[in-house]
């Protein structure tokens, strides 16, 4: 069972887990959505209240009855739910008072303005530049997880020497100066890394599973993702 599906049932039902499940994606796409509607011409305050207006009405379930379930992928249903909450919900939102108390989705101190101003000047779509956000975003998790896992079993140093190896690239120097700094051997690293590799795809299939309705989109979803990133 993943995220999305719970999520999906609770529009129908009452499930257990649901609320959790649905907090933990919208904190995930958070940020892809802020730079959605930054990109839309909204000014930062504004993108920010919007935003979590828009998770308010999702995480109190309201909008959920209406989700339709042939909308496997997760970032699809939000991507259009948020473009109806612009469109519907501006005036409210504009009569707020600033900020609106609400906190349904913490932001852990991250500050989206600062990240949005690295985004490309160039002139990419709104639609464009959520979904470089959304794989970067999915990136960045699977990472943290991933040297989670490695200080766990006490092998942080580890990963942070390899982790330039991880995504088909080489690290900035050899396998034999990695071999040296971490007291193994060029074999050993090439081991080490192949399995890194290895638990990484893994975690990224986990994380993708938790945003579409069925095994069968995985891969899709997958492909996508790569095509965003490298495209």
């Amino acid at each position: 069972t993943t995220h999305w599906s719970v999520v999906l049932r609770a529009g129908r039902e009452s499930t257990p887990g649901a609320a959790e499940a649905l907090e933990r994606l919208c904190a995930a796409y958070w940020y892809p959505l802020y730079a959605f509607v930054r990109r839309r011409g909204h000014r930062p305050e504004d993108a920010q209240d919007l935003v979590q207006g828009f998770f308010e009405r999702l995480l109190s379930r309201r909008d959920l009855a209406a989700v339709d379930p042939g909308k496997g992928r997760f970032r699809t249903f939000l991507l259009t739910a948020l473009t109806h909450h612009l469109a519907n919900e501006w005036d409210r939102s504009q009569s707020r008072k600033r900020g609106g108390g609400l906190s349904f989705v913490s932001l852990e101190g991250e500050n989206p303005e600062e990240r949005y101003r690295h985004e490309p000047a160039v002139d990419a779509t709104p639609e464009a530049i959520f979904e470089r956000a959304w794989a970067e975003r999915m990136l960045e998790t699977v990472l943290a997880r991933l040297r989670h896992e490695c200080v766990a079993d006490g092998r942080g140093d580890r990963f942070d020497a390899l982790k330039g190896c991880l995504l088909g690239q080489r690290a900035e120097v050899s396998y034999v100066e990695l071999a040296r700094q971490l007291g193994t051997t060029e074999q050993g690293i090439k081991s080490a890394v192949h399995r890194l590799r290895q638990r990484f795809r893994d975690l990224f299939r986990e994380e993708i599973a938790q945003t579409v309705d069925g095994e069968a989109e995985i891969e899709a979803e997958l492909r996508h993702l790569v095509q965003v990133m490298t495209g």
